[in-house]
């Protein structure tokens, strides 16, 4: 098996799900008789709480080339929003990193889906690097809320899903939005969030949900199992 690097830590709770997913999910093609070999760096989340892209971007790239010279043969970053960095930190390392983006793409592309509703924090609702990946790479649509709704999804995110609140009001909040990105013409939902597949199940909403945790990981076994 191949030697997979993961950057964490945005939030410690998404990265116990990662690891226990990559295990659970490589473990079954060995009848659970054995477990990949995982190198973990675990950074501090209030990184991504500064907002500072330059200084996301440094420790991002310094982090990841400590994983290249650890022996990491390639990287998963164990978030959504950190991914902003793929475009800057990518050209500047020698192994690849797996885009979460690239996970959903295949899933949409399995299913027929084209329009995806896209659910996230701030960052990954109004950058580029989910939408502009999607649309190069698999020609996907991606649809997004109301512009006045970004701030409250975004702090219910931060505030509550980051911090291990999972409530019933925000999963009612974060059902009306789906039916919000529904009537824009979604024809699916990203949860664009590694918490929210925490919070929410595919048992909540009628359209297919896209878990970017569940399918991100399966990207990292399929890597390592390679």
């Amino acid at each position: 098996m191949k030697l997979l690097g993961m950057i964490g830590g945005t939030s410690w709770h998404s990265t116990v799900e990662y690891y226990r997913l990559i295990n659970e999910l490589a473990g079954k093609e060995f009848d659970g008789s054995q477990n990949p070999p995982l190198l973990l760096y675990s950074l501090n989340i209030q990184l991504m709480r500064e907002q500072n892209v330059e200084k996301i971007q440094s420790a991002y790239f310094e982090i990841s080339r400590k994983l290249e010279t650890g022996g990491a043969q390639a990287i998963i970053i164990c978030a959504n929003t950190p991914h902003m960095i793929y475009d800057y930190v990518q050209p500047q390392i020698n192994i690849p990193i797996l885009h979460i983006a690239e996970a959903i793409g295949k899933e949409a592309q399995k299913q027929g889906l084209k329009n995806l509703g896209l659910l996230g924090t701030k960052p990954t609702m109004t950058m580029d690097f989910i939408p502009g990946y999607l649309k190069t790479n698999f020609d996907i649509n991606t649809v997004h809320p109301d512009q006045k709704d970004f701030g409250e999804i975004h702090r219910y995110i931060s505030e509550d899903l980051t911090q291990g609140k999972f409530t019933s009001e925000a999963k009612n909040y974060f059902i009306e939005q789906m039916k919000n990105l529904e009537s824009k013409g979604a024809d699916s939902i990203i949860l664009g969030c590694t918490e929210l597949p925490m919070l929410l199940s595919q048992d909540d909403f009628h359209l297919p949900l896209l878990d970017t945790t569940k399918l991100h990981a399966q990207l990292a076994v399929d890597f390592i199992l390679s």
